[in-house]
């Protein structure tokens, strides 16, 4: 049998798996890219066959980010490896306050990999980058032996361009600002656990992966002069906030109760013994602005869909230092520090 027919026959039967010819840069490689790859990502840019994608763009400023994926199982309730990809890296971009306009995509695959479910990964990403606007304009593929690589790695690397008088950075927060919560936090890690350690919960819990370069332009529409984003990914709330405070050489101050946290995700953090604010979320950004601008902010995302749970959690404070602190609800102050490890490894 071919290769050619090997390969013809997946896509007939969906079955086969990725072997080393896929990535010998042969036939069966260029079969994989064309009728895997760019029948998912179709569009102008990648439909000119290049190494590279060449595009105009607005006069700005442009950002870029890049990020790695591998995350573990790659199926989970709520999203994959594939649609969190395409959002994680949307969201590094938007956290400037910038418009994603293209994105490019890595994949290290292990021989053995079923073809079937990089379909079913590379059809997300796909559907991802059509909801958000944001084509896929370029990318690689890499093949490796059977036990060095862990199914599928992908990385991928996005573009944007800044508005106009819009200048967001870590080392803008200032005594007297606001800090904003765009909603509940934990899901998307206990979503993963759940999965990984085959856990049930009377409801389920899903991963609020999403891309939040719309929400952020709501935000930027109604307060140009937002100071801080930051999408509290891995490591969670507390990670994020510490980072902030180092970066603006300042002090925060926050009340456990005003973070918003679903019941369900808070039972099983209490059953599994972690604490929700170093949990992981793929779908919810914090803000630091002004307190004269908190309002008007707050009332933005609240009308967006992304953003319906915002809330304002706590405020900036002097402290050279840089402690986060947080008001318990049992009415107490605990130092809320970075933690030495990950609670959950592989969790984006």
């Amino acid at each position: 049998m071919t290769i050619m027919t090997r390969f013809s026959s997946w896509l007939d039967h969906r079955s086969g798996a990725i072997d080393m010819m896929h990535g010998s840069g042969g036939r069966a490689t260029a079969q994989l890219v064309t009728e895997l790859f760019v029948r998912h990502f179709d569009n102008p840019l990648l439909a000119q066959g290049n190494d590279q994608a060449a595009f105009d763009v607005a006069a700005g400023r442009l950002v870029m980010s890049t990020d790695g994926h591998v995350i573990s199982p790659v199926f989970f309730p709520g999203g994959d490896i594939g649609c969190l990809s395409v959002h994680g890296t949307l969201n590094d971009v938007a956290m400037s306050g910038a418009r994603p306009l293209y994105m490019s995509a890595g994949f290290i695959l292990e021989e053995g990999f079923p073809l079937q479910d990089l379909d079913r990964i590379v059809a997300s990403m796909a559907a991802a980058a059509r909801e958000a606007g944001v084509p896929i304009v370029t990318g690689d593929t890499k093949v490796v032996e059977k036990g060095k690589g862990d199914g599928i790695f992908i990385t991928t690397t996005g573009i944007g361009i800044v508005p106009e008088g819009v200048s967001i950075s870590g080392d803008r927060a200032s005594p007297g600002d606001k800090i904003i919560i765009s909603g509940s936090i934990g899901d998307h890690g206990v979503a993963i656990l759940s999965r990984r350690a085959n856990l049930e919960f009377e409801t389920e819990i899903r991963s609020d992966t999403a891309a939040l370069h719309g929400l952020v332009a709501a935000m930027v529409e109604a307060v140009p002069d937002i100071h801080c984003l930051r999408d509290p990914t891995r490591g969670g709330l507390a990670t994020t906030l510490n980072e902030l405070a180092q970066q603006s050489r300042v002090g925060m101050r926050i009340s456990e109760a005003a973070i918003p946290l679903k019941a369900e995700v808070h039972a099983a953090c209490e059953l599994l013994g972690l604490d929700p604010l170093y949990v992981a979320n793929e779908g919810k950004l914090v803000a630091i602005c002004a307190a004269d601008d908190a309002d008007l902010l707050l009332a933005a995302m609240r009308s967006h869909p992304l953003g319906a749970e915002a809330q304002v959690i706590g405020e900036v404070v002097p402290d050279p230092n840089a402690f986060v602190q947080m008001e318990t609800t049992f009415g107490g102050t605990r130092i809320v520090d970075w933690l030495a490890g990950e609670q959950l490894p592989r969790i984006c």
